[in-house]
């Protein structure tokens, strides 16, 4: 568990906090700039030093203000990934490393080179230097290093923010990898939902310094009385498994939790079993009186009307859905509101396609 209060004042912001968050997986601290993702961020690393603040990772306390605690910086069990690489320009990939893992004593390390290589995918580049890495790679190599120092927590700051789309997309796999094999906790800061969606099971939005809302990835995604829903790329998360896959057509079929409702995705070949996340984005979902046969739309499912909320634009409203207990939302016009009578507590199909769910 960690648990970080916080406050903070400086002239027009003022950071004040008070997050339970878990222990273990990936939490996410969301918001515009100027929220105070980083300023919280660089509180819990002891970079800067909260006026009133408590941070307890696990067993450890890092700062009591009111007992005169405050570890410094480089006695906290941490690893930090930055925007920039910031990796040493005359020292190899290789020798990078070392300096990270050189930090820890050998009984003490929890993660070798050999694992935090492989990891990483970076093993054919330990002899390169960094001027001849794209940026992805250098990024990377940041990661492995601030691994190797084998920390409690790892903190990333905005680490996709410099790279363009293909970047991202090549470092966003072994980011996935992170946090599926190794048991160190993550904070990671970024004002993109879809990464968020992507990577976190646990969100925090922040707003003008204070937490609007704590709690798991699938349920805060789906709240109505939170300005995630209202942007155009809000939606919600669907974690399920896959019980077949069609190899003729590449489409896998993911089961929803705890219910026998399935949707098929457009997908590369994966075992049956394997765990698998989506985002679904609101505008992506139609809503129908009936479960239309024959259509192109795939993935028709019953659903509950929960509630309704207007959107950002004028002409659309948002609907929250109840799928056998996974929550989906629904961007429609309020004209197709009107027409299919939506109200809460109705029955309807949602309908989504195959194509438009990201997996």
């Amino acid at each position: 568990m960690i648990h970080t209060r916080l406050k903070l004042n400086y002239s027009g912001f003022a950071l004040d906090v008070d997050l339970q968050l878990p222990g273990r997986g990936v939490t996410a601290l969301y918001g515009h700039s100027g929220s105070g993702k980083t300023t919280c961020l660089r509180c819990i690393a002891g970079l800067e030093q909260a006026e009133q603040g408590f941070i307890q990772v696990n067993d450890e306390v890092w700062q009591d203000s009111d007992k005169g605690i405050f570890v410094p910086p480089h006695k906290r069990a941490l690893g930090y990934v930055f925007q920039e690489a910031s990796l040493f320009p005359h020292l190899s990939v290789r020798a990078n490393l070392e300096f990270g893992l050189r930090r820890i004593p050998r009984q003490q390390r929890r993660v070798d080179m050999a694992h935090a290589t492989e990891l990483l995918g970076i093993g054919h580049l330990l002899g390169r230097d960094p001027q001849n890495l794209s940026g992805g790679e250098r990024q990377r190599i940041g990661i492995a290093r601030a691994l190797l120092t084998s920390p409690k927590l790892l903190l990333m700051d905005e680490p996709l923010a410099a790279l363009d789309t293909q970047r991202k997309n090549e470092i966003l796999p072994y980011l996935q990898r992170l946090h599926d094999e190794l048991d160190i906790p993550v904070l990671y800061v970024s004002h993109s939902q879809d990464e968020v969606a992507r990577l976190a099971d646990h969100l925090v939005l922040l707003s003008n310094g204070k937490a609007l809302a704590s709690g798991p990835i699938g349920e805060t995604l789906a709240r109505l009385d939170l300005p995630l829903a209202l942007g155009d790329d809000a939606g919600v998360v669907i974690e399920g498994h896959v019980s077949a896959y069609d190899a003729d057509y590449q489409l896998l079929t993911l089961q929803l939790p705890n219910t026998e409702l399935s949707i098929r995705v457009a997908h590369l070949p994966m075992a049956e079993g394997q765990a698998l996340r989506c985002k679904v984005q609101a505008r992506d979902v139609s809503l129908s009186l009936q479960g239309v046969e024959h259509s192109s739309i795939l993935n028709r499912l019953p659903v509950t009307v929960i509630s309704e909320i207007g959107a950002d634009n004028a002409a659309h409203v948002l609907i929250r859905l109840n799928a056998a207990g996974t929550p989906l939302l629904a961007r429609i016009t309020r004209y197709s509101r009107d027409q299919l009578g939506v109200h809460p507590g109705q029955q309807l199909w949602a309908q989504i396609k195959a194509v438009a769910v990201l997996a």
